[in-house]
């Protein structure tokens, strides 16, 4: 799997407050050597503001969560964004994960994926089916069950999307727990380097 390129802009970005917390705390997090993949505000448990994030090579350990809040806390509290008490809460993506880079397209080709776009595209704004290309504009996806007339394939616009996620399969567990096998060995091995240079 390709792996994604540092600094790579989202696609798919909030909006309102949640953007404005994105844009708080985006910088603190690629400082730290983390992706953002989405901030939303939710009416959870009085107010929730959750913040999924990743390292560069999709892991997320629960003592990268508690270093991602300890930093961003004191950054949200100095601009104060949110006019009301609320409980911060930091995650993985998870493995049925929001779309939001384009790498993330090509990182799990022969995936289901649900989007929506923002526009009609091919009489539809909604979509679910097996990702089976993906170029520097869009990507082609391999629809479930297309639809009397409808092509089985349709590409669909980067520039289009609203939302976009993974669906959980057996087969995306059995990749993702791959994975994340293949990038716990390669950090295991960076760091044993790093200690017999020292």
């Amino acid at each position: 799997m390709p792996k994604p390129e540092k600094g790579e802009a989202r696609i798919i970005i909030e909006t309102g407050l949640d953007r404005r917390i994105a844009e708080i705390i985006e910088p603190v997090l690629v400082a730290m050597d983390f992706k953002l993949v989405r901030v939303r505000m939710m009416n959870q448990n009085g107010l929730t503001l959750q913040v999924m994030a990743e390292r560069s090579d999709g892991t997320m350990t629960v003592e990268d969560c508690e270093a991602v809040s300890m930093a961003i806390s004191p950054v949200l509290d100095v601009e104060d964004p949110v006019d009301k008490a609320y409980h911060l809460e930091v995650s993985s993506p998870g493995i049925d994960r929001p779309m939001v880079r384009k790498s993330d397209f090509s990182r799990w080709i022969g995936h289901i994926v649900k989007c929506e776009t923002s526009i009609v595209v091919d009489n539809r704004k909604r979509f679910r089916g097996k990702i089976i290309a993906v170029d520097h504009e869009g990507f082609t996806l391999e629809r479930d069950q297309a639809a009397y007339g409808e092509e089985p394939r349709v590409v669909i616009p980067f520039n289009t999307l609203a939302e976009a996620k993974l669906i959980l399969t057996d087969d995306l567990i059995r990749d993702a727990l791959r994975a994340d096998k293949l990038a716990k060995a390669e950090a295991a091995n960076q760091n044993n380097e790093d200690s017999s240079e020292a």
